[in-house]
């Protein structure tokens, strides 16, 4: 017998961060934030064959009415667009730090307070190292453990996910992202 029905279509090991990343870029093929439109069809499609494959039966025979029951499950701003942090809460990751990251910084007030304490050096950039005191203060904020090979992972996902110029640092726009 099962447990408690958390996400049963969803038996995986959990995906490290830079394996979520990889999971985003994958299904938002037009890099604009979203998983929407054929986007989320071929997301669905590939989470649905998964399911099948871990021999979890669906309830529904109809693709469109499982894509309803899935959408109002997760789309939380029911914008009918999968955001980040909605595909967050649907993958298994180990470390749910991107929500971490989220939380931390709610307000845009709350993001330029964030980011004027970690541009140490007011270069108008967070470069890499400013940018792993970042996580590691967010990190210890959110009481999750870390070690310093994590935190290394942690801190190039969020460059490769956000250094749209490959310059190694962020700027504000990208940042803001």
């Amino acid at each position: 017998m099962a447990g408690p029905q958390q996400a049963p279509h969803l038996h995986l090991a959990e995906l490290t961060a830079s394996q979520f990343l990889d999971v985003w870029r994958h299904f938002d093929a037009d890099g604009n934030g979203y998983i929407e439109g054929k986007e989320l069809e071929n997301f669905f499609q590939e989470l649905e064959s998964a399911r099948k494959g871990a021999g979890v039966d669906s309830k529904y025979d109809n693709l469109g009415d499982k894509m309803k029951e899935f959408m109002h499950k997760y789309d939380k701003n029911a914008d009918g667009k999968i955001e980040m942090a909605e595909l967050a809460q649907i993958l298994p990751t180990e470390e749910n730090f991107l929500l971490c990251f989220r939380q931390h910084v709610r307000s845009s007030s709350e993001f330029m307070e964030a980011w004027r304490r970690y541009d140490t050096d007011r270069s108008g950039y967070i470069e890499a190292n400013e940018l792993k005191g970042f996580l590691s203060d967010l990190l210890k904020k959110a009481n999750r453990p870390y070690d310093e090979p994590k935190l290394q992972e942690y801190t190039q996902t969020i460059l490769r996910m956000f250094d749209m110029n490959g310059d190694g640092k962020l700027g504000l726009s990208e940042m803001s992202r």
